[in-house]
Order: structure tokens, then C-alpha cells, then sequence
């Protein structure tokens, strides 16, 4: 753990302010849930709660089926990271923090297919083709999104647009469960 040099006083209803500085940086918006940890030393441990890793398991084997009917690279993200991927760069996305443009679509609500060079992570080495982004809304929030994708393009379609819409669902629908 590494010290920012901020110092904040709790309030006398018990509230402490996270500086904007490290909420900019953390991805923090405004309304957003945390999770308050305690560890064996005593230290407190504020943490972005991110209620699709519930469903990490699910993600993970809904994304193994799509890759194995299609053969298209599957990924699941949350709001800040893709949480599960089955097909190539399995390396090069898992846990990778996702890019504006990605965060533009979930914001945005609505399925996009993509087929100018893109990619979906802040590290933009994996460039692809041929993409659709189905977002994952659940009790009307945007909490992730399904991406289907290839690296060649025309490869992705109406099927692969309506399947990601479907997982998509699905998995809103386990997380309101």
C-alpha cells in the first residue's frame, strides 16, 4: 500500500472525504458503492464494488460457450476491467483496465458493432477488426458489457450482435436476481 500524503478528518456524522484527485484516478464517480474492508493490522481498505464479479463464474463459462459455438474471441468486462475472456488474447485483456471508447459504449447503453481498428483496453496493443459491444444493464445501471470479437474483419454480424445482446441479458438477469 502506498501513502498519497493526504490527510482528511472524519466529520461528526462519521463521513471522510476521498480527495478528487484519488477518485479521478481510481475511476470513482459520484453515487458509486464501495466496500469497506478491515485487515489483521487494523487498516481500513476502501474498495470499488463492482457487482458483476458475483457472477465472474457465470461470465467466464458464458464466455467459453459463445467462444466455442463461434470461434470469436468472447470477453465480459465490468465497468473498469475486462473480467473474463475465452478465445486469443487471453493474456493481453484479462484484468486489463478498459479504454475510454469502451466506457463510452457501456455509458451509452445501446449494442454497437465496430469495424475500424479499435481496441478496448487503456494498453491498445491488441488491435481489432471487427467488434460488437452489447452493454449488461442491470436494475437499469450499465455494469459491463459483452464483447464479441475478431481480429479480421467482416467477420462479426447480425448472429454475433444478437448472441451478445442475449448474454448481455442474461447475465442482468442473474445479477437481479
Amino acid at each position: 500500500m502506498k501513502a498519497t500524503g493526504i490527510v482528511r478528518r472524519i466529520d461528526d456524522l462519521g463521513r471522510v472525504v476521498i480527495p478528487k484527485e484519488i477518485r479521478r484516478t481510481m475511476r470513482i464517480r459520484d453515487g458509486e458503492p464501495l466496500e469497506i474492508y478491515v485487515d489483521r493490522e487494523g487498516e481500513v481498505i476502501l474498495k470499488k464494488y463492482a457487482p458483476i464479479n458475483d457472477l465472474t463464474e457465470h461470465a467466464k463459462g458464458y464466455a467459453d460457450s459463445l467462444h466455442e459455438a463461434l470461434g470469436h474471441v468472447v470477453c465480459i468486462t465490468d465497468r473498469d476491467e475486462i473480467i473474463a475472456v475465452s478465445g486469443g488474447f487471453k493474456k493481453d485483456l484479462l484484468k486489463k483496465p478498459i479504454g475510454n471508447m469502451l466506457e463510452d459504449i457501456i455509458n451509452s447503453r445501446q449494442t454497437k458493432m465496430l469495424e475500424e481498428d479499435h481496441s478496448f483496453t487503456t494498453d491498445e496493443r491488441v488491435v481489432l477488426k471487427s467488434s460488437v459491444v452489447s452493454p449488461i444493464i442491470a436494475n437499469g445501471e450499465p455494469i459491463g458489457a459483452v464483447i464479441i470479437t475478431s481480429s479480421k474483419e467482416g467477420q462479426i454480424g447480425n448472429l454475433e450482435n444478437k448472441l451478445a445482446e442475449t448474454a448481455a441479458s442474461f447475465l442482468a438477469k442473474q445479477m437481479e436476481r
